[in-house]
């Protein structure tokens, strides 16, 4: 064993009485319950040692560190990022669909933190022994469009503060199923782990707060082209609120049945635009990406659909 690794996070509503094993390998996320021991894992709980069958409670702060193994630290990898912007401070990039955002188990290699490692060569330095340098918020793998990233722990500080305090206003293109009604609104429902499938995420009872503004955009008799604004940041969140709707995201493999017509689409959501204060700056910038190649194809494929 070589280096250790740290993570912090607060237990939400959804997790509340979870054993510690399947809060770390399931809400966080960091390894499968499996390779718990061989990491030499150690937990605290609200600044207490704890076992990992402990079960936890919402609110609580559970701070982990666990040993990586030899040979397994995080390698720079060269890779082609279009970058909309760029200064001292911050990274902004317009990612690609089926780039993953940083290493997690299945994902090791071809991320978007390799990518920001290699563009910036001071960044494992900068953050240590960070598993995810300067990544300030996430898009799901499949999710194109605008991400931010710092390139040092003060820049990280300033932008994840904007986003907890909800400062920042994002942006959304979907393709979905029908057409939501009304024609433009708001969905205010809970979203949390879905309790038949853990790998989900569900609007449940007792879930995190979750807040969407949606419009359509476009109709088609099948489809819609729709504007998403969440007002919250939790995962999966405009895909579950959607499908909670009856008009689910087109291409999505986990909330929505395929359609035929559409073999071969992958997820339809883009993040279209993003507005952040950068740090030292007084006022915020609005950052855009373009419509990538594949959306724009599948647009054209819903609207000539009977």
């Amino acid at each position: 064993m070589s280096e250790r690794s740290h993570e912090n996070a607060r237990v939400g509503t959804e997790a509340n009485g979870l054993r510690l094993d399947r809060f770390l390998a399931e809400e966080l996320e960091l390894f499968p319950r499996s390779q718990i021991r061989s990491r030499e894992v150690d937990v605290r709980v609200d600044g207490t040692a704890a076992k990992l069958s402990r079960r936890v409670r919402a609110g609580e702060l559970v701070e982990v560190s666990w040993s990586e193994p030899a040979g397994s630290r995080i390698e720079p990898e060269p890779m082609e990022l279009d970058i909309l912007f760029e200064n001292d401070d911050v990274v902004v990039i317009n990612k690609q669909a089926g780039m993953v955002v940083h290493p997690a188990a299945g994902n090791w290699t071809g991320t978007l933190v390799q990518g920001l490692m290699h563009h910036v060569s001071s960044l494992a330095d900068r953050f240590d022994s960070d598993a995810r340098p300067g990544i300030v918020h996430r898009l799901d793998k499949e999710t194109s469009g605008v991400i931010i990233a710092a390139k040092h722990p003060a820049a990280l500080a300033e932008l994840a503060a904007q986003f907890k305090r909800r400062a920042t206003a994002k942006r959304y293109l979907a393709i979905v199923k029908g057409a939501p009604r009304p024609e433009s609104g708001t969905v205010e429902l809970p979203i949390g782990r879905d309790p038949k499938h853990r790998k989900r995420y569900a609007v449940v009872e007792g879930g995190r707060e979750a807040l969407t503004r949606y419009r359509i955009l476009r109709r088609w008799s099948s489809y819609s082209l729709v504007s998403l604004e969440p007002q919250t940041g939790r995962t999966h969140q405009l895909r579950v609120h959607m499908a909670a709707l009856g008009c689910p995201i087109a291409g999505d493999p986990v909330y929505s049945r395929s359609d035929p017509r559409l073999c071969g689409a992958r997820l339809a959501l883009h993040a279209v635009r993003l507005r952040i204060r950068l740090p030292d700056e007084s006022e915020p910038r609005t950052f855009t990406a373009r419509i990538p190649a594949d959306f724009r194809a599948t647009l054209r494929r819903v609207s000539t659909l009977p």
